[in-house]
């Protein structure tokens, strides 16, 4: 049963050196792909469904026992990112047909998707913080490979930019991770979670700490780290901005709610308190950089950075309610991101400009892609009943529980700005009078729409069964704010 836990790891590993070897047929490697990611999903899901009903799995490999071996740790936060992973994949597998050229798809996308969906899998599944690193680099080879994917000049530009600030940020985590060993001789996470609370020097801890925080929030995009991200992710295809989009940013912040529940906790008066100031001014200058552009792949990629604001905000309040405001509002945000980049890559093909002020009247020719837009944007704002509403609601009342009005107001006033930096592509792009000169391409439009149906239709339910869906991430709450539970189930203690 144990092995269940390494699956999704092992499948889109296997499936992306099987796809290397078969890049110039197109047809089979394109369906093949298809399959192995339903069938990713599938095991997700099933993994999922085990860890539900029977508790954490645990994965000790080679037959060496925790902590002296690399340990995967199935438990549901963890198989719940998984699992939204693997439902954003499929969706960008069927969509990337539509939207790549049959010479992109055949330059080894599908060998750098599945090694990505890899490296994001096991970023949210390792027990191990050192192979938390290393899962980190397979996803960032992964994306590199996918970011130059067109070879424009403009690609390369960014992506210099992007491997730079990486490769900082890389060299930081493994000397952060090599200096916390020095302190507590170890790199399980479960055991340095019940080392820490023996060490002394609290005050090593809590630089050790902050700067392994800098490193994840480099990888979040949490401000002033964030000034990378915009740019980079408008010139890949569409499809790579999705992926990116919706996944990159998380595994950062997954790893500051990982680290900061189960390891970082001596002293959350200082970091902690540092969290909430910084996921302010996330929020803040985030949303000013959507508003300050006419671009509609800029307003989307823009309004990442508010959203990561507001995951670090329920981890820095550091309350029940907080932590699973950020649990709810990261799941949601992984499917609307996703929904919302693979909309603005259509907007974009179908317009045939990213210009807003060139766009009017689209929803006349293409109703289907328009309405799941404003959906997705309300969605985003927060407007009930979808999916943001919950996970704002619950950031909030923590936020008020704790007497914290400032970050409250922030919150709310961001949630405005959120919809209205995204409402104005949607009265001047699709709203407007019917532009008799255009001439829509309906059959591609089509195409595009069902894909990204199915990750609207998610970000719905998200919203109208969070009855069925907050029960679970409660207890994913209660079970991160009591670490002794992480740590028996990995050392059975």
């Amino acid at each position: 049963m144990s092995n269940l836990a390494v699956l999704p790891i092992i499948v889109p590993l296997l499936a992306g050196i099987i796809a290397a070897f078969i890049p110039r047929k197109t047809t089979v490697v394109r369906i093949f792909s298809r399959v192995m990611t339903i069938v990713n999903l599938a095991i997700a899901m099933y993994v999922g469904f085990e860890v539900y009903q029977n508790g954490s799995i645990i994965l000790e490999t080679g037959g060496w026992k925790a902590p002296f071996g690399i340990v995967i740790v199935a438990d549901m936060l963890s198989v719940l990112l998984v699992i939204t992973t693997n439902i954003i994949g499929v969706a960008c597998v069927f969509f990337a047909s539509r939207s790549l050229t049959d010479k992109q798809e055949s330059f080894y996308f599908y060998t750098f998707f599945f090694l990505l969906i890899t490296g994001v899998s096991g970023a949210f599944l390792t027990g191990d913080l050192f192979n938390l690193f290393v899962f980190f680099e397979v996803l960032l080879m992964a994306s590199y490979g996918l970011l130059v994917l067109g070879g424009n000049k403009v690609q390369f530009r960014e992506s210099i930019k992007y491997i730079l600030i990486n490769l900082f940020s890389s060299m930081l985590f493994v000397t952060v991770v090599a200096f916390l060993y020095s302190v507590v001789g170890t790199v399980n996470m479960a055991q340095i979670a019940q080392r820490v609370q023996e060490v002394e020097q609290q005050g090593i801890l809590t630089t050790i700490g902050i700067l392994l925080f800098f490193v994840f929030a480099t990888k979040a995009a949490i401000f002033p780290l964030y000034y990378w991200l915009p740019k980079s992710y408008i010139v890949p295809n569409p499809v790579v901005s999705a992926l990116f989009g919706a996944l990159l940013t998380k595994v950062g912040i997954y790893s500051i709610i990982r680290v900061f529940t189960l390891i970082f906790i001596h002293d959350t008066a200082m970091t902690h308190q540092l969290f909430i100031w910084l996921a302010a001014f996330t929020m803040i200058f985030g949303v000013i950089g959507a508003l300050s552009t006419n671009n509609v792949k800029l307003i989307v990629v823009y309004n990442i950075i508010p959203a990561i604001g507001f995951m670090l905000m329920g981890i820095g309040l550091y309350s029940e309610t907080a932590v699973a405001g950020s649990i709810y509002y990261l799941l949601h945000d992984m499917v609307v991101k996703g929904a919302l980049f693979l909309l603005v890559g259509a907007i974009v093909a179908l317009a045939g400009t990213s210009d807003l002020r060139k766009m009017n009247g689209l929803i006349h020719h293409y109703p289907v892609i328009g309405w799941m837009f404003l959906i997705s944007t309300v969605a985003l704002a927060g407007i009930p009943p979808f999916s943001g509403f919950v996970g704002k609601l619950l950031l909030l009342q923590g936020g008020l529980e704790q007497g914290n009005i400032a970050i409250v107001i922030v919150g709310l006033v961001t949630s405005l700005l959120i919809l209205f930096s995204m409402i104005r592509i949607f009265i001047r792009g699709f709203w407007g009078e019917k532009d008799e000169s255009f001439t829509p391409d309906k059959k591609k439009a089509r195409a595009f729409a069902w894909p990204i149906g199915c990750l609207v239709a998610i970000t719905i339910f998200l919203g109208v069964g969070a009855e069925f869906v907050y029960p679970i991430v409660a207890d994913i709450s209660t079970y991160l704010l009591d670490p002794s539970l992480y740590i028996d189930s990995v050392l059975k203690e």
